[in-house]
């Protein structure tokens, strides 16, 4: 009996221990958890501007416990696929006039809007010419050849001078809605990242300032006429449809901080606007 007294007291010393003077582990595996508590949000974005505003912004995130991963893409289709295959969490590269056109053109594709970010004046580019006024007749200009893009370019021409659309159409006009076309343009359609390349071989293209800048082209330069700063194409995050994370939150406000909007300003000297 005493030698099993003695056994249970040393048994109760040893947990009484175990629970008092191992402390330090409990501890060990908090602070484990805290290190690891990290969040990561995989963005897609086109490089310029995009990609180096969420550059911008890394720091701040990380502070927030969110590690901000760029993906960088030189499309504008494969963005919102990877998106709404949750390849990423998000992606900032279109205006919301394209995304809603992708939805409706993609009917299993769920994307919303997050917020508005910046706008990015569109506008006439050339190495041929240096002034619009020494277009030649029957010029070859190239647009983008996506709907909404397409359509902006077309209204932008219109404002230029250049040619007169169907009175009342918006961003969704297409060629067929010209109805004067006094200089003979012949307009191709081209994907929109490639429209730099084309301005070896036509007299001008209207290209997206984000591909402009790519191809280090200045806008407010370079640019032979370009949209004023009440464009509506404000270029936004898009999540998915289901999306509902504070993560989300905390990315937009960040975007949207005085920070950003000093950094837009500074670097893109007015090629780049701020939207908020």
């Amino acid at each position: 009996m005493r030698g099993k007294f003695f056994a249970a007291l040393t048994l109760a010393a040893t947990l009484l221990l175990t629970g008092c003077g191992g402390g330090d582990t409990p501890a060990k595996t908090d602070d484990k958890k805290a290190a690891t508590s990290e969040i990561t949000l995989k963005i897609g974005a086109t490089p310029v501007p995009h990609a180096e505003i969420l550059e911008e912004i890394k720091p701040d995130l990380k502070e927030q416990g969110i590690n901000l991963e760029i993906v960088e893409f030189n499309d504008y289709v494969q963005p919102n696929i990877a998106l709404n295959d949750k390849e990423l969490d998000a992606n900032f590269f279109q205006h919301e006039p394209y995304l809603k056109d992708f939805v409706a053109e993609h009917k299993d594709v769920k994307l919303k809007n997050a917020g508005g970010v910046h706008i990015e004046p569109m506008g006439i580019y050339s190495k041929k010419i240096t002034k619009l006024d020494e277009l030649p007749d029957g010029a070859a200009v190239s647009i983008p050849n996506d709907p909404t893009n397409g359509g902006r370019a077309l209204l932008l021409l219109q404002k230029a001078g250049l040619l007169s659309l169907r009175e009342g159409v918006s961003e969704m006009a297409t060629v067929q809605d010209i109805i004067a076309n006094p200089h003979n343009l012949v307009i191709q359609e081209v994907e929109a990242a490639q429209l730099p390349r084309t301005l070896e071989d036509v007299e001008i293209a209207i290209i997206n300032t984000n591909f402009a800048m790519n191809a280090d082209l200045n806008p407010m330069k370079d640019a032979l006429f370009i949209e004023d700063r009440t464009s509506p194409y404000v270029n936004i995050v898009a999540v998915r449809e289901d999306e509902n994370r504070e993560q989300i939150d905390q990315l937009m406000k960040t975007l949207k901080s005085d920070k950003v909007k000093k950094f837009i300003e500074d670097k893109y000297k007015g090629a780049i606007v701020p939207a908020f």
